[in-house]
């Protein structure tokens, strides 16, 4: 594998291709600012002017979220899981059928896998444009996205309009639902009365794990921070590794399917019969089946990275409300 067929496998930070229109919030106020990217995988975007970087299918998806201060993601929920991390800012996750059943601030490393079944939204509360990094479960990422009927209601009143078939229509452009094509339905009372509005209580000790509690675990060896062993214990189709200065040894491992590496701090080396290759912090770099790659902090300094690898766990919901 050549430097330059690895590098195509890498997207850089500053490379990253943004859309504003990709959900049915793109023009409502408080939510119109907002960009997303699809790194890896076909993602959820309902705008066929979303750019795809990486479409080799992984098992799951990579995506990101970028938004200005007190810019929000409206309510929405995925069929399978949905991972944030924190690269950049401080932000505010809030869930339930209004989003007023619990919250969690996050800031730059934490982890947060989401529960499915619940509708979540977030915020940006920092005081700059900051940046959060998804996974996806999933090759299909899960169908697309479900709306709390009130985004999809608010929306319409600033002319965006989401067919059945999962596509944007928008009605200041002079676009209008084809012909035998309807307006995705709202949920019945009864679909929602079947969604869970877990606490936050009983959130954060299962599904949030800290920058720096990840650190100090994974100063000998990699911190297993998602798995059937993790310490957010979950199967959502995917593993997620922590590595750190201390537990990065360069030793050179492979696996049976893509995988996936993403800094969160300092620079990273990747190396390979053949080649090399560095990361920075906001960097995305797939990692080809059974290539024997290792993996070591570049330079001095605090260092920590992200590992994502697929599973044969299906893609699905774990958590029961």
């Amino acid at each position: 594998m050549t430097p330059q067929d690895m590098e195509s496998r890498i997207v850089r930070y500053g490379e990253l291709q943004p859309c504003k229109t990709a959900f049915i919030d793109a023009h409502t106020p408080g939510s119109n600012q907002k960009e997303n990217f699809t790194i890896i995988g076909g993602g959820v975007s309902e705008s066929p002017d979303q750019h795809v970087h990486i479409s080799i299918q992984h098992g799951f998806n990579i995506g990101a979220a970028g938004q200005p201060p007190r810019v929000r993601n409206s309510l929405h929920d995925h069929s399978t899981a949905e991972v944030f991390f924190v690269l950049s800012g401080r932000w505010r996750f809030f869930w339930g059928r209004w989003g007023t059943a619990g919250e969690v601030t996050l800031e730059p490393g934490d982890i947060f896998n989401i529960p499915t079944g619940v509708f979540r939204g977030f915020e940006n509360i920092g005081t700059d444009y900051g940046m959060i990094m998804a996974i996806l479960g999933g090759d299909d990422a899960g169908g697309g996205v479900k709306w709390a009927p009130q985004v999809i209601e608010e929306a319409a009143d600033h002319g965006l309009v989401l067919a059945e078939t999962g596509k944007l229509y928008d009605t200041k452009q002079g676009q209008a639902l084809p012909d035998g094509v309807k307006p995705m339905p709202l949920m019945s009372e009864a679909e929602l009365a079947k969604r869970g509005e877990p606490s936050t209580a009983e959130v954060l000790p299962n599904h949030v794990a800290r920058y720096w509690d990840m650190v100090a675990l994974a100063d000998k060896a990699p911190a297993k921070v998602i798995g059937a062993t993790g310490l957010l214990r979950d199967r959502p189709g995917f593993e997620v590794n922590f590595l750190t200065r201390g537990s990065a040894t360069g030793e050179k491992q492979s696996h049976d399917r893509p995988s996936v590496l993403m800094p969160v701090t300092g620079y990273w080396r990747v190396d390979w019969e053949g080649g090399r290759a560095t990361l920075a912090p906001g960097d995305t770099m797939s990692v080809p089946e059974n290539l024997a790659h290792g993996v070591v902090p570049s330079m001095t300094g605090e260092a920590a990275l992200y590992q994502i690898i697929g599973t044969d766990d299906p893609a699905g919901p774990t958590w029961q409300g």
